[in-house]
């Protein structure tokens, strides 16, 4: 992938959400990381792109817009795609136009990074052992979702409505409508 490679040049990081998960997660990975299909990546290495990908915002569109893989015991897992879940995706701002400036973006970021700082925090604690660490997995950390976790991404998502302009007490469908009315309003115009 040329132009994935191209776009990846000179970052430090970059985000990356596997296709096929049970959960939407999004992670830095390394710059000097080669991705597999099994991943999409993002090349951007901004915590605040970082938080609003990682939003409920974001993830109740994904889940609105995928397709499901496989039927095993726990059912199918949602497939990630760029078509239907990312390119249509209506960002606050246009991707490349926020202010990094703004206190807004400002907020999202902060709480994205400290959202991944504490998680990878939880991930690899100093000093674990090894049987330790094979049970440090994010599938495990999501499955279990710990009150510390569940109030990061409160904060996350708080971050969020408010660089939308919307009160982060509306349902998911009132979301996915003014989601979908702002996607059609930009298409529009």
């Amino acid at each position: 992938r040329p132009r994935m490679r191209k776009a990846l040049e000179g970052l430090t990081r970059y985000i990356a959400t596997p296709r096929v998960s049970k959960h939407r997660l999004f992670v830095w990975l390394d710059g000097d990381v080669v991705p597999d299909t099994r991943l999409f990546v993002f090349a951007r290495d901004d915590d605040y792109f970082m938080g609003v990908l990682h939003s409920r915002l974001h993830e109740m569109w994904a889940l609105s817009n995928v397709s499901i893989h496989g039927d095993g015991d726990e059912g199918g897992r949602p497939t990630y795609t760029t078509d239907a879940c990312f390119q249509n995706f209506p960002f606050p701002w246009a991707p490349g136009k926020e202010s990094q400036d703004d206190p807004l973006v400002q907020a999202i970021a902060q709480a994205a990074s400290e959202l991944v700082t504490k998680r990878d925090a939880w991930l690899n604690p100093p000093d674990a052992k090894p049987e330790t660490l094979s049970k440090r997995t994010l599938t495990n950390l999501y499955n279990e979702r710990p009150s510390w976790l569940v109030d990061l991404h409160r904060r996350l998502d708080e971050a969020v409505f408010a660089a939308y302009g919307w009160p982060s007490t509306l349902t998911d469908a009132e979301v996915l409508e003014r989601l979908l009315a702002l996607n059609h309003e930009r298409a529009a115009s």
